[in-house]
């Protein structure tokens, strides 16, 4: 990561912190009165191929021991009301504000991966994961909407890690690719803005 790269997170990050501090609270009270606690879901996810973190988010569905695997449809019945509300609103990666702060994550860069998918594809997360890692990128404006739609069609665990390794992870790690190749400040702006504008979108 470049001096510049850090300095646009750090600044931007504390800025929002400011901004949607009264929201956080809101939110973190909302989610204790409607689901209870735990209110914050900490998953590990890699920064590099060797390196690990964890990944804050608000809870948004209930709580099991052995959760695995990214999210198909044989987990939709976990989702709880509110969890589909901040889903919907992508509310639920307000805590990850903290881990820019740390250091962890950037705002753009390509989305962390699970440990079991590096780990499955070495190649493939060596070469993606030379980016800091990100709460935005081009493969999540461009690619996220549709990857929604294929693992809501799967049923089983099996079904979903299958689609998620044949057709998601090469899709993504070829958008996370031209990003690397492109990658600068104004291209940061422009993908946040985008960003934003499909919340927008969303709410309207």
């Amino acid at each position: 990561m470049t001096w510049r790269k850090r300095i646009f997170d750090l600044f931007f990050a504390s800025l929002l912190v400011v901004i949607l501090g009264p929201i956080i609270v809101w939110l973190i009270w909302r989610i204790w009165r409607e689901q209870g606690r735990p209110i914050f879901y900490a998953a590990e996810r890699m920064k590099t191929p060797s390196r690990s973190f964890k990944l804050w988010k608000f809870r948004t569905m209930t709580v099991v021991n052995d959760d695995q695997g990214v999210s198909g449809a044989h987990k939709s019945a976990r989702i709880t009301p509110t969890g589909a509300w901040l889903r919907r609103k992508r509310l639920d990666e307000f805590p990850q504000l903290w881990n820019i702060l740390k250091g962890d994550l950037s705002f753009v860069g390509p989305r962390p991966p699970l440990r079991e998918y590096v780990e499955r594809f070495p190649e493939v997360y060596a070469d993606v994961l030379k980016s800091r890692p990100g709460v935005t990128g081009l493969a999540t404006i461009t690619y996220h909407k549709h990857e929604e739609k294929l693992l809501a069609r799967c049923t089983t665990p099996g079904q979903t890690d299958d689609v998620y390794c044949r057709l998601c992870i090469p899709m993504k790690a070829r958008l996370d690719r031209i990003y690397q190749r492109h990658q600068s400040t104004c291209y940061d702006f422009d993908l946040v803005f985008q960003t934003i504008g499909n919340l927008f979108r969303r709410k309207h």
